[in-house]
C-alpha cells in the first residue's frame, strides 16, 4: 500500500513513518519543515520514506504529493497551547485550512481509500464526572478566582459538591477548551463530511497524552512531559502547575505509531472514532516524577508551584476498550520503562 503521512518528519508522524515501512509499505512523508519544530529534514527519518517538503495549504504541493496513493495518514497540525490568543490565525492555518485543502484534492482524485485522521483527547475537554448526588453532570470551565485560590477540583454544577473522574469513551461529550482544542474538533467536522459525501473510509484515532523520543523540546509548543523532561536535563526540578493530581493518560508514541498501522487496515465501520490510550490514568505530578526517578537519586524533586492556565482541564483519561475491541489495539510500552528512555532520549521534531 501506498501511504502518504503528512506531517511525516514530526514527532509522532515520524514513528508512523518508521512503522509502516516496517511493515512494508511505500510511505511518503510529507512535511512544511515549520522553523518552530525543525528547519531542516531531522535525520532520524527513516531513509525508506520518500519525503517531500511542502505546504499542505498549497494545492499544487498537495496535488503532487497524492500521485498515485492508496491512504492517507493526516498528522500536519500546529500543537499545544501556543503563547496567547494571537496564535488563532497559524491554528486555523495550519489545522483547519490545511485540512480543507487536503480534503479537497482528494474528492478531486475521487480518493475512496482509507484516511486515518490524527485528533486528540483535548476535542472532549474536561472528562466524565459523577456525583453522588446528581449522577453524571458536566462541570463549567473552572474561573481564575477560584484556581487562584487553590480549588483545582471542578464541582458539581448542581449541589457545587465534589466529583468522582471517571474514563471518557469515544462517545462522550465534545466540548473543545482552547483554541488547539477547537481546531482539531473542526478537523473532525471536516473529515466527516468528507467520508459522507464521498464514501472515503475514515478512522479518527483521538490521542491522549503522547509521550516519546523525538518530542519536541524548549518551545511555546511542547508538550508537559517534555518539559519536565528538559528541565530534568539541565539540573532543574520539574515545575508540575496545580497540585499535580491532574489525571491524564500517558501513551507512548510506539504504541500510537502500531494504533495507525492497524488502523489503515482494519474493518471499521464507516466514520469509527478510537480513544488511542494505555486505559491507565495517571496524575501529572507521578509522571513528573518518573522522569525524575530515571535520573536516580540526586535529581531535584519535582517542584508544585499552584501556578495555572486557563485553557487546561482537571481531569481527562480515556476507557480504550473500543480500540482494543474493534482494532486489535492495547498499548504495550511499560509506563515506567518508557518514561526512563524518555528521560534520556534526543528531544527533537513535531508534528
Amino acid at each position: 500500500m501506498r501511504v502518504l503521512i503528512t506531517g511525516g518528519a514530526g514527532f509522532i508522524g515520524s514513528h508512523v513513518v518508521d512503522r509502516l515501512v516496517a511493515d512494508g509499505h511505500d510511505v511518503r512523508a510529507l512535511d512544511l519543515l515549520l522553523p518552530l519544530a525543525h528547519s531542516t529534514v531531522p535525520d532520524y527519518l527513516h531513509p525508506g520514506a520518500e519525503f517531500v517538503h511542502g505546504d499542505l495549504a498549497d494545492a499544487a504541493t498537495i496535488s503532487s504529493a497524492l500521485a498515485g496513493v492508496d491512504a492517507v495518514c493526516h498528522h500536519a497540525a500546529m500543537v499545544g497551547l501556543g503563547l496567547d490568543f494571537g496564535d488563532v490565525p497559524a491554528y486555523i492555518r495550519h489545522n483547519d485550512l490545511a485540512t480543507g485543502v487536503l480534503l479537497r484534492e482528494l474528492a478531486a482524485r475521487r480518493f475512496r481509500g482509507r484516511l486515518v485522521l490524527a485528533s486528540s483527547m483535548v476535542v472532549y475537554g474536561e472528562g466524565r464526572y459523577l456525583c453522588p448526588m446528581h449522577g453524571e453532570v458536566t462541570p463549567a470551565p473552572r474561573c481564575a478566582d477560584e484556581l487562584e485560590a487553590g480549588r483545582f477540583e471542578a464541582p458539581c454544577p448542581g449541589c457545587a459538591g465534589p466529583l468522582q473522574p471517571l474514563a471518557i469513551d469515544e462517545r462522550g461529550r465534545l466540548d473543545p477548551r482552547n483554541v488547539y482544542a477547537a481546531t482539531k474538533l473542526h478537523q473532525e467536522h471536516l473529515c466527516a463530511a468528507f467520508a459522507r459525501e464521498t464514501g472515503a473510509g475514515l478512522v479518527t484515532l483521538r490521542y491522549h497524552n503522547v509521550y516519546g523520543p523525538r518530542m519536541p523540546r524548549d518551545t511555546p509548543y511542547a508538550g508537559v512531559a517534555s518539559i519536565f523532561a528538559s528541565s530534568l536535563a539541565a539540573g532543574r526540578a520539574p515545575e508540575v502547575f496545580e497540585d499535580g493530581a491532574q489525571l491524564r493518560d500517558f501513551v507512548h508514541v510506539r504504541d500510537v505509531a502500531c494504533a495507525n498501522a492497524l488502523a489503515l487496515e482494519a474493518d471499521a465501520a464507516p466514520g469509527a472514532v478510537y480513544n488511542v490510550a494505555s486505559g491507565e490514568p495517571r496524575s501529572v505530578l507521578r509522571m513528573a516524577q518518573a522522569l525524575a526517578d530515571a535520573h536516580g537519586s540526586a535529581a531535584p524533586a519535582p517542584v508544585i508551584t499552584g501556578r495555572f492556565r486557563l485553557g487546561d482541564v482537571r481531569h481527562v483519561f480515556a476507557a480504550a476498550d473500543r480500540a482494543r475491541d474493534e482494532l486489535g489495539f492495547s498499548a504495550r510500552e511499560p509506563f515506567a520503562e518508557g518514561m526512563a528512555e524518555f528521560a534520556f532520549a534526543g528531544l527533537r521534531g513535531t508534528t
